[in-house]
Order: structure tokens, then sequence, then C-alpha cells
């Protein structure tokens, strides 16, 4: 009985071997001598079997010896018989249009899976069977030349123009599946005949014949082209930041399906590095679109609320891609102050949405129909204005398409007493709430469990006489459109749907920190780079470009972060980042200035710049911006918050010789307003009070 364990793995491993032999000569696995398998390690017997199973999708079958030119299917030959004939390839069934499982892609047998082929310099053709996927890395165009694809949620289909697709590896790989589409009243000739008629104009008579030989009426063409935009030139320009767009790798597999994607610009990645969703999220997305489609009494106000790195931005993605599917256009109002998804961040904003976005946010940043510059990447200690800045904003909102809010991942203390004034002031028709197993629990937050919660600013449903919750706090400064002034504010209710999301990602509670300060960089990058001139003309350095003269008394100034003397307050002003502001009060009645404002406005902000200079002789401010010169005849405020230039700007200023400018370590960051991070000093320094009690008597003595 000892010896039967051992024999039963012997024989699996002589089966498995059997196998790799006839499979063999079809193959040609490798030019070194046969080992046994058991010698193979993991990754020899996972390269093996992978082997087999392509093998087995081009049509041979191991278990039967029938594939054509095997050892097995081939007769014993006696030395003084002829030479046998050639192996007779076992027929396929000829695919019908009537019938779903006779038009399974034929175009599989003997080719690559999915079949790629270059069609000149920086195209490639990928032919996709139905229901396939190609999980890349890179940036491309790409173009559906016949049936249907889906991006990212997005589908695009023959005809319509082409898409940027750019897939990150800051973020999960994008995939081009193949989309289930219905077939017409056409035969297979009528239908390969329009096929030929479409590809007619786009590629060359080689190219057609090898679409038309591997065609099948279910399989979808795309054209995949090399994609070079002045955004991502001016991004990877700067040292260290080429790896987000490109990352070359060793790879084993040198063919022509390689140097074909290599010339677009992109890298064929293994499916598990690609977006996976749940079916929690899946669900979710479903019943939203359905909601937004069939909404008869209005458009729907869609709350995404979760602790930090649950998937919050990218299902916001994946459902504005789904809404454009059927809708025109989609509503957006940003809430997350750290992580913006279309404009800087600091930034709370409302867009209007008629693109699909088929990337991070630094590869879409848009121009918003109103946004309010906060100043800051957190909304610690001054609540407050931060509320009255979403009011201000959504007060624009005028209820024709469906509203996706985006809020902050801090829901914790006082983070979820604030998520609950957020639900009760939008009053929001669902609410969609992300958990996962990584981040900390937070309650659900059901209908009833809000309405018996106070918030920081709003009371609990017990508080209240009526049933409808009224916003007595808010509703004296809110300002509504025309037809929302009749009604009063109420807390009416919503639908919430609780998300379980599972997916991995890269970021730590020790790297989070460093990981959000280069998505913010990148952010601004983006939006520095509608600076540069259209492709293809060269890149320009940012020292080299014109800026706009500002005198002082033309614009008001004010740093919202930090309280800075009048005496120093140019000298924060000077090269940083800046809001360009309208503000309704008339600031021209200064002769002399700077002009000086003693409180934050809550007011419009029509874009950013940099203040790269200030002229005391003639009392100008340098300002190198790309909001246009329209927008900026409206501009008379400036303010300066805690969102800086990215360090890689002023370091890596191309065409200086000797000292660069306004980079130096001789720096007193102990002014008030100095440091770049207030938040971060004061929170290390409660830190160090905790750890030495005593530290506080010491500091005040002192």
């Amino acid at each position: 009985m000892a010896d039967v364990p051992q024999l039963q793995k012997r024989a699996s491993f002589r089966s498995t071997w059997t196998r790799v032999r006839k499979a063999r000569p079809q193959l040609i696995l490798s030019r070194r001598p046969r080992r046994r398998l058991r010698l193979l390690r993991w990754c020899g017997r996972r390269r093996l079997r992978r082997r087999l199973l392509q093998a087995q999708a081009a049509g041979a079958d191991w278990r039967e010896g029938s594939w054509p030119g095997s050892r097995a299917a081939a007769a014993p030959r006696p030395k003084t018989a002829t030479s046998s004939p050639a192996p007779v390839p076992v027929p396929s069934r000829a695919p019908s249009p009537t019938s779903d499982e006779d038009t399974a892609p034929s175009c599989t047998a003997s080719l690559p899976i999915p079949p790629l082929r270059p069609a000149g310099p920086g195209r490639a053709l990928l032919l996709l069977p139905r229901e396939q996927g190609f999980t890349f890395s890179g940036i491309c165009r790409v173009t559906c030349l016949y049936g249907q694809v889906q991006v990212f949620g997005f589908t695009i289909s023959q005809g319509q123009p082409s898409q940027d697709v750019f897939s990150t590896y800051t973020h999960s790989r994008l995939t081009i599946n193949a989309v289930h589409y219905s077939m017409p009243e056409k035969s297979k000739k009528e239908m390969k005949r329009e096929a030929r008629t479409l590809l007619r104009a786009h590629l060359n008579r080689d190219d057609r014949c090898w679409l038309m030989k591997n065609f099948s009426p279910l399989c979808s063409i795309v054209m995949l082209e090399n994609l070079k935009t002045s955004t991502v030139n001016f991004i990877v320009s700067h040292p260290g930041l080429s790896y987000i767009f490109h990352q070359e790798s060793p790879t084993f597999q040198i063919n022509s399906e390689y140097f074909a994607l290599r010339s677009v610009g992109i890298k064929k990645e293994k499916k598990k590095n690609g977006l996976h969703l749940t079916e929690s999220v899946l669900s979710a997305l479903e019943e939203l679109v359905n909601v937004a489609c069939e909404e008869v009494d209005g458009c729907p106000i869609i709350l995404v609320c979760g602790s930090q790195d649950v998937g919050k931005s990218t299902f916001n993605r994946y459902l504005i891609n789904q809404l454009l599917n059927s809708i025109p256009c989609v509503d957006y109002l940003e809430c997350d102050l750290g992580q913006t998804e279309f404009t800087p961040p600091g930034c709370i904003s409302l867009l209007n949405i008629t693109e699909p976005v088929l990337g991070p946010p630094f590869t879409h940043q848009r121009t918003p129909q109103k946004m309010v510059y906060f100043g800051k990447s957190a909304c610690k200690n001054n609540y407050e204005n931060y509320i009255e800045i979403i009011k201000y904003v959504f007060s624009s909102y005028k209820r024709e398409a469906p509203l996706i809010v985006n809020t902050m991942g801090w829901v914790t203390d006082q983070g979820l007493l604030l998520l609950v004034d957020l639900i009760r002031l939008l009053s929001p028709s669902h609410v969609v709430q992300f958990s996962s197993g990584r981040s900390r629990a937070m309650p659900d937050l059901t209908p009833a469990y809000v309405d018996d919660l106070d918030g920081l600013y709003t009371k609990s449903k017990s508080k209240v006489r009526n049933r409808g919750f009224y916003l007595a706090e808010f509703a004296e400064n809110l300002e509504f459109g025309d037809e929302e002034k009749e009604s009063p504010v109420a807390f009416t209710g919503y639908k919430l749907l609780c998300v379980q999301s599972d997916f991995a990602f890269r970021k730590t509670p020790r790297n989070r920190e460093s990981h959000n300060r280069v998505f913010r960089d990148l952010a601004v990058l983006s939006y520095l780079s509608q600076l540069q001139p259209p492709v293809p003309k060269p890149l320009r350095p940012l020292h080299g470009l014109t800026p706009y003269q500002v005198p002082f008394s033309a614009v008001a100034l004010r740093v919202t972060h930090s309280d800075v003397a009048p005496t120093h307050v140019l000298y924060a002003v000077n090269a940083s980042w800046v809001g360009l502001c309208r503000i309704l009060d008339d600031v021209r009645g200064y002769a002399s200035g700077p002009v000086l404002l003693a409180q934050t406005p809550v007011c419009d902000c029509l874009g950013f710049g940099i203040c790269r200079g200030i002229d005391m002789e003639k009392r100008l401010y340098h300002i190198l911006t790309p909001v246009a010169p329209e927008e900026l005849r409206n501009v008379n405020c400036l303010l300066v918050g805690a969102i800086s230039i990215p360090h890689c700007v002023l370091k890596s200023q191309r065409g200086l010789e000797g000292m660069i400018p306004y980079v130096t370590t001789d720096y007193n960051t102990r002014l008030p307003g100095a440091s770049r991070e207030i938040g971060a000093r004061e929170a290390e320094e409660i830190r160090k009070e905790k750890q030495h009690p005593k530290a506080k008597f010491y500091r005040k003595a002192n």
C-alpha cells in the first residue's frame, strides 16, 4: 500500500510527457535536448502546458492522436517500404451565418490568439474573435474597422471616430474586448463583401487579403496606431516619468507580433494584470445605467463614497463610459480635493462630460463649467469653507443630465460626519458605498442610519419636526435655478448600493502619501502641457515661453492656506502655482498695490498659472498660463494655495547654464507660509508631543 501513491504520481508524469511528445513536432517547443518532465521546474511545466493549450486551440487533438504530422498519426515505416503519402488535414466545419455555433471564429487555426499583423509603420491590425480580449500597456489610438469592441466600458463600433487609449503602469491595464453583436440577415459572402468595402479606405491589398482569409462574421477588426500627444511628450520629457507610459522589460519571444506592437508603442500584458470587476460592481453598474436611461421624473444623482484606495475613481470612469453608450452627456461633481479627476488638485468643480475617459486623470484634463480653487489637498480645519464651496458649485447644476458625485476617502470620525452633511445637502437618489477587506470598515449609510446621525452642520431626523429633512442652516444662502427656487431643500431618501471591491493595488499605508503626491504632480504637468505647441512641433521649455504682464493694481492677492504677513506676501506669490479667479468686487480703485484681501472669497476660478517673476520697479506680475486671452480679461484675483509646482519642473529646466532659478538650499522655512505642507508639519508636531508629553511645555517655555 505504501507504493500506491508513488505509482500514481509516476503515471501522471508519464502521461503528461506523452502529451508533450505528441505536440512537439507541430509546436517546435525548443531546440535544446529533451529533459524529463520531473526535472523541469514549475515555470517550465507551465510553459509546456500553455503550449499544449495553444496547440489544442489550433485544432490538434493529442488524445486521439489525430494531429497532422505527429508521430502518433504517422504509420510505422518499414525499411523496404515506399514513402507514405502526406497526412490529410482534418476537415473543419464551414461556418454558417444562421447559427451561432457554426459561426464560431475559425480564424484562430494556425494563427496566434488573438491574431495580429503589422500594417505599416506605427500601425497594427488586431483580429479579435468573439468574447476574447487583448490586454496591453502603453498608449495607442484604437479604431474599430469592423464589428464592435469595448474598452473600459465604452463601446466602439465600426464607423465611429478613433479613441485615444492610455493604459499606464500607474493603474490597472486596459483590455480591448470583442463585443458579441447581433448577426444581420445576410450571407457570409455578402458580409465579406461589406467588410472588404469598409477596409478598402484603411488598408492595402495584402492586409485586406489576410483579413478576408481569416474572416469570420463574429470577429471584430481593430486598427492600433501609434499615438503622440503634447501631454505625453511633455510628461515624458521630465526625468523619472517616462516609465509611466513605457517600460522596457526582457522578453523571451521576439516575433512579428512583438515588433508590430513595439512599432505601435504598446506591449501585450497578461490577462491577470487587466482590470477585473467584481459581481457587485457589475450589478451596481447595470442598475445605475438602467435608471439613468429610463428615468422619467428627473435625472438621478449618484453619490459614490468609501475609504481610500477601494476603486471609487475607477468605478466613476467606468460608469461614465457606460452611460455615454446610451446618453449624450453626463455631469460630474468633484468633491475630492486630493485626487481630482479632470482638474488640477485642490479644486471643487462641476463638469459636463461628452467624451469617454479612457485613461488615468492626468490624461484627460478638461475645462469645467464651474470651478472654485480651495487651495489645499484636504479640508482639514476648514470644513465650513469646504461646505460653502460645494453649495456654490452645486447651485450651477441644471438637472438636465445624470450627476455623478465623487467624494473624499476620509470616512472616519469627522470625515464621516462631513459625508452625512453632503448626503443631506445634495439629496442623491443613489448612494454607492464601497468596502474592501483591506480598508477600515465603515457603517452602512442606509437612509435610516443617516436620518439618526448628526452631521457637522446638520441635525438628525429626531431633532426635526417634519418628516422631510429641512436644511435650515443651508437654505438661506443656497442658490438654485429658477425651477428649484419654489421647492425647499428636503432630504427625501435614497437607494443604497453596497459594493464589495477586491483588487490588487500598489498603495500601502506607508507609501500612500508619496503615490498621491506623484499623481498630483502629474495632474499639474498635464495642465501645463497645454502651453506646448501641438504635435509634431518640438517641445519648448517653460522658461522660453512669453508670460503675461499683470499690473499690481489690476488683481487682488490672497494666500488661502496660511496667514502670511503683508510684508511677505510677494515672496509667497513669486514662483508659485496661482489660481486665476474672478471676484465681484472692483479692485481697480487702488493706484499702487498690491491689493490684499482680508478673507478668502468663494469665487469662480477660470484657470491656473505660474507666477514666474515679479517686477518691483514696474510693479508687474509675470504670469505664465494656458488660459485664453478673452478669459484673462475677467481675472481680477490671484489665489495662492498649498498646491506647489512639481519639483521636476524647476530642477530639469533645459537650456539653462549655471545656477537654476528658484532652486536653493538657503531657505528659511520658519517664515509664516514658507512651508510647502502646513498640515504635514502640524501632524509631525502633534506626533512628537504624544511621544514626549513634556515637549509642549518646553516649547512654550522657550
